[in-house]
């Protein structure tokens, strides 16, 4: 998979633009966790509410991706009560993290690589379980992802990276 110099964005927070993005994105992170949620343990294992989260912040940049972040959980939760109260602060907080890398990361190399994906899952998984580790106090907890969810991982990495690509045809 080759490097492409891409036409990324870094959308000021107030714009109607900004606002159209992400609530298509936010749209999308409702949509894709509930037919997620119909394969058992599903969210466990694909992690979809940081999929677009991720996508939406490589390609639009940090205003979007945390916007996106934060009202995901947020609309999920008041919508059909998952995820649940309890772990919302941390989805919350991996879903800021996951934006800020995927919009640091493209704005430092300003192309989309299969290898910077990479770096933006693993960046914000390693540090989000570190702060989950020190919330919960509970390693196991905090290593959940790593153990049951690397499907959704690297679909966050191929699924993310394609994404991306195509968006970048514009």
């Amino acid at each position: 998979m080759t490097t492409q110099t891409a036409k990324l964005y870094s959308l000021p927070l107030v714009s109607l633009r900004t606002i159209f993005a992400v609530m298509v994105f936010v749209a999308a992170n409702v949509a894709f966790p509930q037919a997620v949620h119909l394969i058992p343990q599903g969210g466990l294992i694909f992690l979809p509410i940081y999929f677009f989260t991720i996508v939406a912040a490589y390609k639009y940049g940090l205003a979007v991706g945390l916007l996106t972040a934060v009202l995901s959980p947020l609309t999920n939760h008041l919508f059909f009560e998952m995820p649940s109260a309890q772990v919302l602060p941390i989805l919350i907080i991996k879903g800021v993290l996951a934006a800020t890398a995927a919009a640091l990361v493209a704005r430092k190399t300003k192309s989309v690589a299969f290898i910077n994906l990479i770096a933006v899952v693993l960046a914000y998984q390693v540090l989000g379980s570190a702060v989950e580790w020190g919330m919960t106090s509970s390693f196991a907890a905090a290593a959940q992802d790593f153990k049951i969810g690397l499907p959704g991982m690297a679909l966050q990495i191929v699924g993310g990276y394609a994404l991306i690509k195509f968006l970048c045809k514009e």
